[in-house]
């Protein structure tokens, strides 16, 4: 047997308050069935014992009490994390005056019920109750069961991605000396389409371990002041192709310097400058713009020719995103402006995109804090 039938068949506990000892009896008789364990209290402060120990679906509590009387209970349940959420249902032979209602209500009651008990009445919604309790308690285990999952998972993708890095750095270092060993043309051309692909596998792998990050939460900044132009600069030149022209082209005014950790930023640089590059026009360039003229923030632009759809724009942020809905091949996974997004934002700044479908164009903004004590850690 699992540990969620355990929980669902294990008796459901309902706590029974008053201090006539005949009412508990008879609410005992009444409410007695298999699955069902009653919790009797002939008093507050006894019932208060009781929650301490007992995790309860339901709460009968009569009203008019000595000492704590039954609207002070419900309040002091109402002010403690364990027993807040408890369903109570007062039961009383007092007045039926709307304000003596209203004082209940206010106590965290959600039903009021006057003596003598209509006893089909309080056993249909003792029953309500029961199953909204089981049900609450099915979904807490499910949630249970894939939070474990999504950390197994999370976990396997960074051990996976890990261990990809060995085998991928040779395949690269292999697909460089291969030319150097012949002067065959097809064996040049073959290398060169090794090399491309392990490194489109690395950006992969790389963005798997991104996401294991940000799931887990150990994502650490080291942030300092850096000239963000010469991060971008770094980057295109990593883009740039042997005797081509570059297609991406960085400007920059103004101070460009901000707090940020460079590893990182510059993965949202590459991601953002990637993206714009695969989805682009081919033949027109990348704009890279780096505006350092506000005196508490920089800005960052990336500009492509290419429109997005606006129904996408809502989610494009998102994980697996991909323009036609489905992954092709040869495409990343979808991952690269989610972890972009994640980053900024860990960084303490904003990032925006906006595409304009008449013009064909599209534009992300990033704004980043200057000060590293308005960063967000």
């Amino acid at each position: 047997m699992t540990q969620q039938d355990d929980t669902v068949t294990a008796p459901i506990k309902i706590l029974v308050v008053d201090d006539i000892a005949q009412n508990l009896i008879a609410l005992e008789a009444l409410l007695a069935r298999p699955g069902i364990a009653l919790l009797k209290a002939s008093s507050g402060a006894e019932a208060l014992e009781l929650l301490l120990v007992h995790e309860v679906a339901l709460a009968l509590v009569d009203v008019q009490m000595p000492g704590m009387d039954g609207f002070e209970l419900a309040e002091l349940m109402r002010g403690s994390e364990r027993t807040r959420a408890i369903p109570l249902i007062f039961l009383t032979a007092a007045s039926r005056e709307t304000n003596y209602r209203f004082r209940g209500y206010e106590a965290g009651a959600v039903d009021f019920m006057f003596k003598p008990i209509d006893a089909q009445a309080l056993l249909s919604k003792v029953a309500v109750f029961v199953e909204l309790y089981q049900q609450r308690k099915q979904l807490s285990q499910q949630l249970d069961e894939l939070q474990r999952a999504l950390h197994m998972n999370e976990m396997f993708m960074a051990v996976l991605g890990h261990d990809l890095r060995t085998p991928l750095s040779v395949v690269m270092n292999g697909a460089m000396l291969l030319p150097m060993m012949t002067d065959h043309p097809k064996v040049a051309v073959t290398a060169q389409r090794i090399g491309g692909s392990a490194k489109r596998m690395a950006q992969m792998v790389d963005q798997l371990l991104d996401l294991a990050r940000i799931r887990s939460g150990d994502m650490q900044l080291k942030k300092a002041s850096r000239d963000v132009a010469e991060l971008c600069r770094a980057i295109a030149d990593e883009f740039a192709m042997p005797d081509k022209p570059s297609r991406v082209l960085v400007e920059s005014r103004g101070d460009p310097a901000a707090a940020v950790d460079a590893g990182i930023f510059s993965q949202v640089i590459a991601n953002l400058v990637g993206n714009a590059l695969q989805h682009g026009e081919t033949d027109h360039a990348v704009l890279v713009n780096v505006d350092g003229m506000a005196p508490d923030s920089v800005r960052l632009t990336v500009s492509n020719r290419g429109a997005i759809p606006a129904a996408r724009l809502a989610g494009i942020f998102e994980p697996y995103q991909h323009r036609d809905g489905a992954r092709k091949a040869g495409q990343g996974l979808g991952l690269g402006l989610y972890t972009a997004s994640t980053f900024v934002h860990a960084h303490g700044g904003e990032i925006d995109i906006a595409s304009d479908e008449a013009l064909g164009t599209t534009v992300v903004t990033v704004s980043l804090p200057r000060a590293t004590a308005r960063v967000a850690a």
